[in-house]
């Protein structure tokens, strides 16, 4: 009957509907599949699965008329509806009359569904369906006898409630009757155009396949001439796969067809529906389209515009944030070890500034104007003392574990930076921040950056990198290091400060290079200090180790030099020699950083001042001290009458200090512990910044009670390796090793004598196999030899083993990873952040699709949640806010499912979360891997209702496999290739999400 038809041909559900038991046949191998999968639709949807095959038109449009017939024998029509908007043959958009169709066809219709209602004497609503070719010609479909899902816009042009008219004609009534007033054709008017679009749970972008769940937001829109026609909708609903996937049904009036598209369109973008995918973004591309407006649309019109399914991602902000806020309510901040919940919280109060004023002048101002080797003759010869602000960056990494959220820092920046011009530099990336950035507080530390500098556009600011580590913990490929420094400038560093946590120069100056290389910026050169120059007995690290160290980085095109005191060891008397020579030693301007641990830096301070240092780190009050950084208010106050001093105005100081003062209580379990200055850093040389890592670390390792002892050990394994220059990544070398040390009770003994018994943690065997690079002296040679067992060391630079990154391939292939369901657009900067830290990244991307940007959160909130009717405001974007109130948290379930309620912005929202503290655990299917072939997933969520092949079974290329079934239709999942089957993962009638493994082919 096909070939007599002549291909191609439609398959048709004789009781079908909604595009459901439709399939288009081109040729004869399509038959079987095609009937088979029609007819099984067609049985699930209607119970009867009688088919028929009828001539397929290949570019028509899908006219109706609306019919209206009595029992007396009148019939009338209401015009027609333009149903051409269609995708799988289910009409997606339609209005009423055609805009387009010439006069003598539109009367032809009319006469047509009049004649064939007439003739078989129909009554009631119905319409009669065509396809209108492009020549004109008009084919008869059939003729639907019940009322329409499209009949909205047929009632709002003709202002004839047909579901009245139903029942008036059920009842007898003729259509002359008042209660119908339908007697004359003539006196049936059109008034304008109206569309009607259907709200459905589909997903445009994946073959419109259908989505199911749970609604936790609904909002419609309202206005003159907007209809909704909607069942049980509303927050909580939860939509079913086995029914319609149409949620509601929303029409638009106009006078024109141009105003009624622009109230479509309008309707359509206040529509807020959350939980489940629909189709919202996608009716609006159709609604603005040109071709649509011009009434020009045929059945193909989706098919031929591809740029329909292009379209912004929701970004669904306010349903991410309190996802998140109803996680850390159930299950706390898997950062946060302990809560007090007695703690009280002051409001940090930002010091005034004036939002709307200009920028003062600033050291960023002169870097521009001198450039960078201007302005480094400039430093030097000015006599002043010039201060570097550490409290963005290494103040709280000292003190606070590095979590200082971007919240804090951008509420303060711009007011500092405009009440404090004259501040010499700000450090506020590098180090450990960009880890903790991406692995504890799930930001994008790229961003942090970039908001920084837009806040604080008139100072420098300064970020610490390790040389050839980047700010990673290993050797990465020079060009990717390359690669890194020359986008650090873009986005906002000014100051490199260039370290090697061995003082290895192979390290160092490949940076220097690429800074003046790449950049408009700094490079600052840094020797770390360690050991004591003033006692003789220690001779490794001389005086006449760092004067020839700095020699080597001035040569090296170092604009300035550091002096990277990473532990506070460099005592008064040691800065004023160590100073003095290198003035005599250098023509650069010398920088020096230190941690106050011991409580005597001011004093060191004092002397380096003394004997002419350029520039000193220091750190508000409010973060200043013990593991941080001298107190910046006191040294300033300290200076007042030194013919160098520098003058900052003390009260607004300390405002500043008293806002981080506040802040910094949001953070109170991360702090160390360390309540006051100790003379044991000069025993331990336990860095600053590794300080409040370390007793966290220790604590995870429940060590907590034994901190002592891991100082005490730390101190020997530095003995054991050498006397190491203890600075990240080295310096965690020796405190995994001392952690390590403490957990298995072992001592300096047990490894020396069972070390080819003991494996050892990977930092330790990555140190001196040469992953860091080499120290100086080199390794201990017999407890190399122990550690390495069998693996040969190297003494050439770690970087020089490592192939360079495929920037431009790699990169591409990082975006067909991860940007397809991301909701902005991802950036070269964030692939450099996936190659410093491939897990860390992805597991930050993946926070970031469940919760969106947790960095908009108030740090509160962000660690402890909500209390119960606690308010909160959620800035989710410049200028919007959100109000989220906690109102109630519900009972676990049987599958320990929480429900929390909020209200945002008034409108109550209710968010399921997953009690993990009852450890109850839900069977979850494997899902098949996108890369592996052999591994046949899911397309979509549904029902697994048929599974056609069996294990071994050898099956040639395109025959079925397996049929999902969802919202009534079916889906066959076809063989990629001639294969062999080698394992059904699932069975028939299980219910599958998109993705599950379904086969497993040979």
């Amino acid at each position: 009957e096909a070939k007599r038809i002549g291909f191609p041909v439609m398959l048709k559900a004789v009781s079908g509907g909604g595009g459901r038991g439709m399939r288009v046949i081109r040729e004869v191998s399509e038959i079987e599949n095609a009937f088979h999968e029609a007819q099984r639709e067609a049985i699930n949807a209607f119970g009867d699965g009688t088919l028929f095959l009828e001539k397929f038109i290949e570019e028509p449009k899908h006219i109706e008329v609306q019919i209206v017939g009595d029992n007396h024998g009148n019939i009338v029509h209401l015009y027609e509806r333009d149903c051409s908007v269609q995708r799988r043959y289910q009409k997606v958009i339609e209005m009423a009359p055609s805009y387009g169709l010439e006069d003598g066809t539109r009367e032809k219709l009319y006469e047509y569904a009049v004649k064939i209602t007439t003739a078989v004497g129909y009554n009631n609503v119905g319409t009669v369906e065509f396809l209108v070719g492009e020549t004109g010609d008009i084919y008869f479909i059939e003729v639907n006898p019940r009322i329409q899902v499209e009949h909205t816009v047929t009632e709002m042009v003709t202002a004839v409630d047909l579901v009245k008219a139903q029942m008036f004609i059920a009842g007898g009534y003729k259509l002359s009757d008042i209660q119908l007033k339908l007697g004359n054709q003539d006196d049936i008017q059109l008034n304008g155009y109206a569309i009607q679009c259907r709200i459905t749970t589909e997903d445009p972008q994946n073959d419109f396949t259908p989505d199911y769940g749970t609604i936790i937001t609904y909002r419609s829109a309202a206005g003159f001439g907007i209809r909704l026609d909607v069942g049980s909708l509303y927050l909580g609903v939860k939509v079913s796969p086995f029914f319609d996937s149409m949620l509601v049904k929303v029409s638009a009036q106009s006078r024109t067809l141009d105003g009624a598209c622009r109230k479509m369109s309008r309707a359509l973008k206040e529509f807020r529906i959350r939980g489940v995918k629909t189709n919202v973004q996608f009716l609006e591309n159709i609604v603005n389209h040109d071709e649509f407006r011009s009434g020009s649309a045929t059945v193909n019109f989706i098919q031929k515009h591809k740029s329909l399914f292009k379209f912004d991602k929701r970004l669904d902000r306010a349903t991410k944030a309190v996802k998140y806020l109803g996680d850390v309510i159930v299950n706390g901040n898997p950062d946060v070890k302990y809560v007090d919940k007695s703690r009280k919280f002051n409001t940090p109060i930002v010091p005034l500034y004036d939002p709307y004023g200009e920028f003062p002048k600033g050291t960023k101002d002169k870097l521009n104007k001198l450039g960078p080797e201007g302005f480094a003759d400039w430093l030097k010869k000015d006599k002043k003392i010039h201060f570097t602000d550490t409290t963005m960056r290494d103040a709280h990494q000292s003190l606070l574990a590095t979590r200082m959220r971007t919240y804090d820092l951008l509420k303060v920046a711009e007011s500092y930076a405009k009440n404090h011009p004259q501040t010499f530099s700000m450090e506020v990336w590098g180090g450990a921040t960009f880890d903790v950035c991406l692995r504890f507080l799930y930001e994008n530390p790229w961003k942090r950056l970039a908001d920084l500098k837009a806040a604080m556009p008139n100072i420098l600011l300064q970020m610490l990198i390790r040389g050839s580590n980047g700010v990673g913990y290993s050797a990465y490929p020079d060009n990717l290091i390359e690669s890194f420094v020359e986008k650090s400038w873009d986005t906002g560093v000014d100051l490199f400060r260039i370290f090697d946590s061995l003082n290895w120069m192979k390290n160092i100056e490949p940076c220097i290079k690429y800074v003046r290389k790449r950049t408009g910026g700094l490079a600052e050169g840094a020797i770390c200090y360690t050991g004591d120059i003033m006692d003789n007995s220690r001779t490794k690290y001389s005086l006449e180790y760092y004067l020839k160290l700095a020699r080597q980085i001035e040569d090296a095109g170092a604009h300035m030099l550091a002096i990277k005191d990473m532990a506070g060891l460099l005592k008064p008397y040691a800065a004023t020699e160590l100073v003095t020579a290198l003035k005599e030693t250098v023509s650069i301007p010398i920088h020096l950083h230190t941690h106050d641990t011991s409580s005597i830096q001011a004093a060191t301070y004092l002397r380096a001042i003394e004997a002419g240092v350029d520039v000193v780190d220091v750190a508000l009050g409010g973060l200043s001290g013990l593991t941080s950084q001298p107190n910046f208010n006191a040294v300033v106050e300290m200076l007042r009458s030194d013919p160098r001093y520098h003058d900052f105005d003390i009260r607004s100081l300390n405002a500043f200090s008293n806002y981080w003062e506040n802040v910094r209580e949001y953070y109170y379990p991360f702090e160390s512990g360390l309540k006051a200055g100790t003379a044991e850093v000069f025993i331990h040389e336990i860095p600053g910044g590794q300080y409040s890592n370390l007793k966290p670390q220790a604590m995870a390792l429940g060590l907590g009670d034994k901190f002592d002892l891991i100082k005490q050990t730390y101190a020997e394994v530095n003995t054991m390796f050498g006397d190491v220059v203890k600075v990240t990544p080295s310096s965690k070398v020796v405190g995994d090793m001392a952690l390590y040390m403490v957990s298995n009770g072992l001592t300096k003994e047990d490894v020396m004598e069972r070390g080819d018994q003991i494996s050892f943690p990977e930092s330790v065997q990555s140190y001196f196999i040469g992953d860091l690079g080499q120290p100086v002296g080199g390794f201990p040679k017999k407890l190399q030899k122990i550690i390495l067992k069998d693996k040969e060391p190297y003494t050439n630079r770690p970087n020089a083993h490592l192939e360079p990154v495929d920037l431009d391939r790699e990169y591409t292939e990082f975006l067909q990873k991860f940007q397809p369901k991301f909701d902005r657009e991802l950036h070269f900067t964030d692939f450099l952040s996936f190659k410093l830290y491939p897990k860390v990244y992805e597991d930050a991307w993946k926070a970031h699709l469940e919760y969106g940007d947790i960095a908009r959160i108030p740090t509160k909130n962000f660690f402890f949640g909500m209390e119960l009717n606690e308010e909160t405001i959620i800035e989710i974007a410049p200028g919007k806010s959100i109000i989220v109130k906690f109102l109630s948290l519900g009972p676990p379930n049987e599958d320990g499912m929480r429900t929390v309620f909020f209200k945002i912005n008034g409108q109550t929202r209710n968010i399921d979360v997953l009690d993990k503290s009852l450890g109850i655990e839900k069977a979850v299917n494997l899902k098949a891997e996108s890369n592996d072939p052999k591994q046949i997933g899911a397309p979509l969520q549904g029902l697994l209702s048929k599974v056609m092949v069996t294990k071994d079974q050898k099956v040639k290329r395109n025959e079925p496999l397996f049929v999902i079934e969802a919202m009534k239709m079916e889906t066959t999942i076809t063989a990629p290739e001639n294969v062999q089957i080698k394992l059904i993962n699932l069975k028939e009638g299980v219910m599958v999400n998109a993705e599950d493994l379904v086969i497993t082919l040979n």
